[in-house]
């Protein structure tokens, strides 16, 4: 399988399965995209409609062209077969390990943004707070389902875990006892609105928390729209300012501030720009996940719009890089 694509005025070939990355010029891309399905001729017949009268491109020029990618695919840097596609779906009765968990303490949220994947924060269950004792269960069922790996995930989520935050402090002392008592080696990760992140949670995940994920979405009237409270606020004007103290303080510890776009800011690529302007270097932005015909979800008719707009934020990247000022982008990561 390859991906080809042109950006910057570069034209890029990446070979998906042994991870090669070719450059080469508009009719060397083409050619390596059509002669993918292995049909000589009717790949020299399609490059030269392609680009008639191309003084560069003749008949004898396609054929070394062609040449030229039978040498990389029997070097195994073109058209690589995938090799893991005989283990996908064996990996669990081989190894039938657990390493990772996603703990709800909070199904409740003190937003209520309109395009929740998780119904405002309920799951449309009602609003409940997990007990320490289910949560000890959790950390106990990973730890005996682990087999024989050593680092395990658990990452605090909600709605707002902070709702919950005396249980997920006292459920990372009892994971630090179950490191002692098996072996084991937890990374706890947490993610937040920032409504109540203060200084006593700031300096609890410095200690504990491998990673905090940090939700905001970009600009004021972006963040503002969906992201309010239960009154009807909006929200960017408490959560900014913990979030960058929260930064400052976080020091090279982990941590990424995540966005969500949806059809009414296609222009996501200046909320990206706008929060590394804010001072945040690591940097998420995400489609928004709802139901077909939801008034905020993305459709395919937007997908050109949102090309253009990974394509300008890759460029403005690579423009600070340069600068001394760049930033990171999770998804390009």
């Amino acid at each position: 399988m390859t991906h080809t694509y042109s950006l910057n005025g570069y034209h890029v070939a990446l070979d998906v399965f042994s991870g090669s990355v070719h450059l080469t010029d508009e009719a060397g891309l083409l050619t390596i995209r059509l002669y993918e399905a292995g049909d000589r001729e009717e790949t020299v017949r399609r490059l030269l409609e392609a680009f008639p009268g191309d003084p560069a491109v003749t008949r004898n020029s396609a054929v070394e062209l062609l040449d030229e990618l039978d040498r990389l695919k029997a070097a195994g840097k073109l058209y690589t077969p995938d090799t893991y596609e005989q283990h996908a779906g064996t990996l669990r009765q081989r190894d039938g390990a657990v390493k990772a968990l996603c703990l709800h303490v909070a199904h409740g949220c003190n937003l209520a943004c309109d395009y929740c994947f998780a119904g405002k924060g309920d799951y449309g269950t009602g609003a409940a707070l997990m007990s320490e004792e289910t949560g000890r269960a959790a950390l106990d069922f990973l730890v005996a389902r682990s087999g024989t790996r050593r680092h395990l995930e658990v990452d605090f989520f909600g709605g707002e875990p902070l709702l919950n935050w005396d249980v997920v402090k006292r459920l990372v002392a009892y994971g630090r006892e179950l490191e002692k008592r098996h072996g084991k080696a937890f990374r706890f990760t947490l993610t937040t609105n920032g409504v109540l992140l203060d200084d006593e949670v700031t300096d609890f995940c410095n200690r504990e928390m491998h990673n905090v994920v940090l939700s905001l979405d970009g600009r004021e009237a972006v963040h503002d729209r969906f992201r309010r409270d239960r009154a009807g606020r909006g929200s960017y004007a408490r959560v900014v300012p913990n979030f960058q103290k929260f930064v400052r303080a976080r020091g090279e510890r982990g941590y990424y501030v995540r966005g969500t776009y949806t059809r009414h800011n296609l222009d996501f690529s200046r909320d990206v720009l706008h929060m590394a302007d804010l001072g945040f270097t690591q940097l998420s932005m995400e489609p928004a996940v709802t139901p077909p015909g939801d008034p905020n979800g993305l459709t395919e008719e937007h997908l050109p719009a949102l090309f253009v707009e990974y394509e300008r934020l890759a460029a403005e990247m690579l423009k600070r890089r340069r600068e001394g000022r760049g930033f990171d982008f999770y998804h390009f990561n």
